[in-house]
């Protein structure tokens, strides 16, 4: 089979674009969908008066409009010089019968930079070019090469094989090395049935250490020196189970639906919108659908598009196959996937993995980010910002969200993501002598001011006749937003300070109990077995500055009933 190369070896410089009838033509020189100068938008009068559009490569008469091309070897004039073929992709095969085998590797010939031997489109169906592993552990979603060894991720396996090097076999069962003609050697699967599911996004590596999902398993894993170890289960096995089992596999459709659909008559099919928000929802690729006689047809894929702000209209390049007549409703659908993105933090040395559920229709995005750090063996934090990549160059952390490239701690301000501030939480329990029931007085913590108790809760009683009870404190204010006057004399309502400590009284704000007298503020503290308390940063100490907590306690006595 003979695959036959449209302008071989030819480099397109630049499109001819001309102005509306009557006006002076324009030459802009562009690459293909890009303007020359992108702070100098070409105008493209799709009505009257013309407004400014932005420039894709889907203009109303985009494929009537002629591209100017210009050979690959240009005599330029000077020294006569000219460009190189470069690498020539050639496939010769008459059996024109595929296969994929999505279970096994291939490798070509070599390459070699100094002696300009390139091999690397040359696969020779003479030599035994492909490895496979077992099959029952379904496709390989991802490999990574670390010095002299290739791990192997399948969805349901992680298996080790040599490079450049093979293990010979004794009769007495011993191994040696060998040298092999097969860049790839033994493969050997490391012990445990895990694999990377199909989530190879999640995969990140730091030294030695290699970090992934296994979504299957409900499993963060860690392949190091040791072999694999489920790191999930630091304290962490119940969130990453429930929270693993939300994340689909499977493509999910997105719909939206545009109240005007398309003129035959007009130059280019287009939908009216109503808001921005509409305008951002469109994306390449994404199928579009129209009501027609008694079902919805699909017409083709968004390939392109303009939007015209003047008249709240968005040119589509879809082909073709367009009513005659216009509808009510036009459909566009794009396929979603929910992703376990994975990186890793070389300035905190943390595994940085976020759980992430797109949303649809019925359900609504959600996602979690948190950290993993080896030296505590533990999830340090979670985080309030939903990545789209993450990686590190040079002791730097980034991450992306859509098209923009985003730098950690390098921003002065603390909590802020992605230009969003967020509060800091800490949530924990006070759980000395479990077995007997306490009356909770305080609460005291040492650190910066700037703290507040958000909750303060007991353990439930009940349920009698279906109904629960927990104890709960009020709010505890911070020491700055605590402060008010009172006949010219201040108060704390919330934490005072004193020798550099924190402390408050906790104030009962529960409902009635059955045959109890005194509930609600008439009463000081909680009773309970144990106590949850959840303690966040306000809004108004010092903004975005640092604000540390090293230690929080409580007073309590034993209760007499």
């Amino acid at each position: 089979m003979a695959i036959d190369i449209k302008y071989f070896n030819s480099f397109i410089l630049r499109k001819t674009i001309t102005a509306s009838s009557g006006a002076t033509a324009q030459y802009l020189p562009v690459w293909p969908g890009l303007p020359s100068d992108p702070d100098d938008l070409p105008e493209y009068p799709v009505t009257t008066p013309s407004p400014r559009v932005k420039y894709t490569t889907n203009l109303l008469d985009f494929n009537t409009r002629n591209w100017i091309i210009e050979e690959a070897r240009i005599r330029g004039g000077y020294n006569n010089t000219s460009v190189g073929y470069g690498v020539r992709a050639y496939l010769n095969e008459e059996n024109k019968e595929q296969s994929h085998l999505s279970n096994s590797l291939i490798y070509s010939g070599i390459y070699n930079s100094r002696t300009s031997i390139n091999n690397t489109n040359v696969f020779s169906v003479g030599e035994q070019i492909t490895k496979s592993v077992d099959p029952l552990y379904g496709s390989i979603q991802k490999i990574h090469a670390l010095d002299s060894n290739l791990a192997i991720f399948q969805e349901n396996k992680i298996s080790n094989a040599l490079i450049d090097k093979d293990i010979i076999y004794t009769t007495e069962g011993t191994g040696s090395l060998a040298a092999s003609q097969s860049p790839i050697g033994s493969i050997t699967p490391y012990v445990g049935d895990y694999g990377i599911s199909t989530n190879p996004e999640s995969f990140a590596y730091f030294g030695y250490r290699r970090y992934f999902s296994d979504k299957r398993r409900n499993s963060i894993m860690r392949l190091s020196r040791d072999g694999l170890t489920e790191i999930s289960q630091y304290g962490m096995a119940d969130f990453f189970k429930d929270e693993l089992a939300e994340i689909s596999e499977t493509l999910k459709p997105v719909n939206y639906k545009f109240t005007r659909a398309f003129y035959s008559t007009s130059p280019s099919p287009w939908i009216s919108v109503n808001t921005t928000a509409d305008v951002n929802n469109i994306e390449i690729g994404m199928q579009v659908t129209m009501p027609q006689n008694s079902g919805n047809d699909i017409i083709g894929v968004v390939e392109g598009f303009v939007y015209d702000p003047t008249y709240s209209k968005i040119y589509l390049n879809v082909d073709p196959g367009l009513p005659s007549a216009v509808v009510d409703a036009t459909i566009l659908t794009k396929f979603v996937k929910d992703k376990v993105v994975g990186g890793y933090d070389v300035h905190s040395n943390n595994y940085l993995i976020s759980l992430e559920t797109n949303a649809t229709q019925s359900q609504p995005e959600k996602y979690s980010t948190l950290a993993f750090e080896d030296v505590s063996n533990g999830w340090v934090s979670f985080f309030d910002y939903k990545p789209t990549f993450s990686f590190s160059l040079y002791n730097k952390f980034y991450t992306t969200t859509g098209s923009e490239v985003y730098e950690h701690y390098s921003n002065p301000v603390r909590n802020n993501f992605y230009g969003v501030s967020y509060d800091s939480s800490i949530e924990f329990i006070f759980n000395s002598n479990p077995s007997i029931i306490k009356n909770f007085k305080t609460i005291n913590y040492e650190g910066n001011n700037g703290w507040e108790v958000n909750s303060f809760e007991s353990d439930p009683e009940g349920p009698d006749a279906g109904t629960s009870y927990i104890d709960q404190a009020k709010t505890v204010r911070s020491y700055d937003e605590g402060l008010y006057n009172e006949g010219g004399v201040p108060y704390r309502a919330g934490f005072n300070r004193k020798e550099n400590k924190y402390f408050a009284n906790l104030i009962n704000n529960s409902v009635a109990r059955p045959n109890e007298v005194f509930f609600g503020d008439a009463t000081t503290g909680i009773k309970g077995y144990l106590a949850t308390v959840k303690v966040s940063t306000d809004a108004t100490t010092d903004p975005g500055g640092a604000k540390e907590l090293f230690a929080v306690s409580t007073e309590f006595v034993v209760s007499s009933r």
